[in-house]
């Protein structure tokens, strides 16, 4: 008896398991039926599917053409958008075309419609049914040039209102003149990055307006073993050597007057500027002793005019011109304009002339030396030397085409270029009766590149108009203070030709100019008008009138 219940007890447990085997057998052949069928339909489906985005705009039910097209109209939209980087009352705009900025689409649309249509199935499935919920955002790769971008950012750091300006020597005549670096601000450059990129990976079409992020910093402590390392020098005489002509100007010894510990006593002390006394070793031969053998071609050499009649920014060329008429570069070494020609004071001999600051023309100690550094800029470039630090001005000048320009300004902005010729150059410059004329000689090589310069403007800015109230001019009257002028961007080629075939095509600066604007005075004092007390001072009024009438009738 219990052997039979046992056996009947197994046997309903074997019929439910076969009851439960069957039941999933139907749903998994209902599963795969309805998987397959969702699998073919989907194949059959040349539309992306629900939950795909491309940067953040959907695409769900496009087609590979459509979404393509609908990125091009997007990007298209972007070729003219600027980001607006301000600080203050500071403005500078960079432009996407200036950046340039460009969107890899392809690869992003070809990713969005692969999605659900793998060789697999059963993971097309997944894909298909986890993207719907989770959703899936494809970013696009986005490429822009960083070094304009670090050039850019530079070219701010130059115009910033209180920004850090590190300490900086130059030598003039048997001195070192060290002058202390000032505390202020400096452009969080990472940050700034960061933000840019930020308004490059949103496709919006409107201009873009960041706050430039800057971060307090205090100048670095003057290093006098690193000055001394840098300006020590041994005497060495001037001369020639043949096969292979090599020239070996003279080198006049440089070093401290005094011990290291006794210049840092001088340090100690709480002053703007330092002179520490040099020992100068003057060689027995220089090299103007070798005559023009030594630099006997002129491997470059350019032009500009000057108003002569602007007595005080004339003096101010004309000595800039004398500090780096004569100076010697060697090969590999790199020319400082600023450290060549020293800072411009009024003990040094400069004046107060035209300068840009702010928006407006003002009289600065030294204006006018930036033409000097902007002729250099063109004899080095017409030389082939090898340009390491340049920077266009904020606005543009009159004296060279857009992109023809250096500007310096002392513990921030310089000009240098490294002689990456063979053999020693020597610069020659001389400002006169409204001309500056600088010249690069030296010793031609083997192969000397016919070089090309051109420049070419590919925007316009226009000048605004700013009105400015002024309570000593009548309300009708209307005084143009400044006339301002058009900006522009620009582009600069250097061009190289052998036996008059071009070589090559280098692209050598890309560059901003702010437009200047036109202000005007708008007078706003209202005429006074005498009103009289009574009808007696009326009669007198109205006599005294009609007497000058009848007087100029008369007369």
């Amino acid at each position: 008896m219990e052997e039979r219940i046992t056996v009947e007890k197994s046997d309903k447990k074997s019929n439910k398991k076969k009851i439960i085997l069957i039941v999933m057998s139907i749903i998994i052949c209902i599963l795969i039926f309805f998987s397959t069928v969702f699998a073919v339909f989907n194949s059959m489906n040349n539309k992306i599917i629900r939950g795909i985005s491309i940067q953040g705009i959907s695409v769900r039910g496009l087609t590979k053409e459509e979404t393509e097209r609908k990125f091009k109209e997007i990007i298209s939209g972007l070729s003219n958008k600027e980001i607006v980087l301000k600080y203050g009352d500071l403005e500078n705009n960079i432009s996407f075309e200036e950046l340039g900025v460009e969107y890899h689409i392809n690869e992003a649309i070809e990713e969005a419609c692969k999605i659900g249509r793998g060789s697999n199935i059963l993971k097309n499935n997944f894909d298909i049914i986890k993207t719907m919920i989770a959703k899936n955002n494809i970013m696009i790769k986005i490429y822009y040039n960083e070094e304009v971008l670090d050039n850019k950012i530079s070219s701010i750091l130059s115009a910033l209102p209180g920004a850090v300006q590190e300490y900086s020597y130059y030598i003039e005549d048997e001195n070192l003149i060290i002058t202390k670096g000032k505390g202020g601000i400096i452009i969080d450059k990472e940050r700034l990055k960061e933000l840019i990129n930020d308004k490059i990976q949103k496709l919006e079409s409107n201009t873009a307006i960041i706050e430039i992020p800057v971060v307090n910093k205090e100048p670095d402590a003057v290093d006098l073993e690193k000055i001394r390392s840098e300006i020590y020098k041994e005497a060495q005489d001037a001369y020639i050597t043949q096969d292979p002509l090599t020239v070996h100007p003279n080198v006049n010894g440089v070093d401290f007057a005094i011990s290291l510990d006794e210049a840092k006593e001088i340090l100690k002390e709480d002053k703007e500027e330092y002179v520490i006394p040099l020992k100068i070793t003057v060689a027995d031969r220089t090299i103007s002793d070798l005559g023009e053998e030594a630099f006997p071609n002129v491997l470059g050499t350019f032009t500009t005019r000057y108003d002569a009649s602007n007595k005080n920014r004339s003096n101010n060329i004309s000595l800039a011109s004398d500090k780096i008429n004569g100076t010697v570069v060697l090969p590999g070494e790199t020319f400082s304009y600023n450290q060549t020609v020293g800072k411009r004071t009024i003990d040094a001999g400069y004046k107060e002339a035209g300068a840009y600051a702010g928006g407006k023309v003002i009289q600065e100690v030294g204006g006018g030396i930036c033409q000097v550094s902007s002729t250099l800029y063109n004899a080095v470039l017409y030389a082939n030397l090898e340009i390491v630090d340049r920077s266009n001005h904020y606005f543009q000048t009159s004296y060279v085409d857009a992109g023809r320009d250096a500007t310096v300004s002392w513990g921030t902005v310089d000009f240098k270029f490294k002689n990456n010729r063979q053999y020693p150059i020597k610069v020659e410059a001389v400002s006169k009766n409204g001309v500056t004329k600088i010249s690069i000689k030296g010793i031609k090589e083997d192969t000397e590149y016919e070089v090309v310069i051109q420049s070419e403007i590919t925007s316009i800015i226009q000048k605004s108009v700013k009105y400015e109230e002024d309570s000593s001019l009548d309300s009708s009257v209307e005084q143009v203070e400044q006339e301002g002028h058009n900006g522009c961007t620009s582009k600069t080629y250097k061009i190289l030709k052998l036996n008059g075939a071009i070589v090559s095509t280098e692209e050598i600066s890309t560059d901003y100019y702010h437009a200047l604007e036109k202000i005007i005075k708008k007078g706003i004092k209202q005429p006074q008008i005498i009103e009289p007390e009574d009808d007696d001072e009326i009669n007198i009024i109205e006599n005294e009138l009609n007497g000058n009438l009848i007087r100029e009738n008369i007369m």
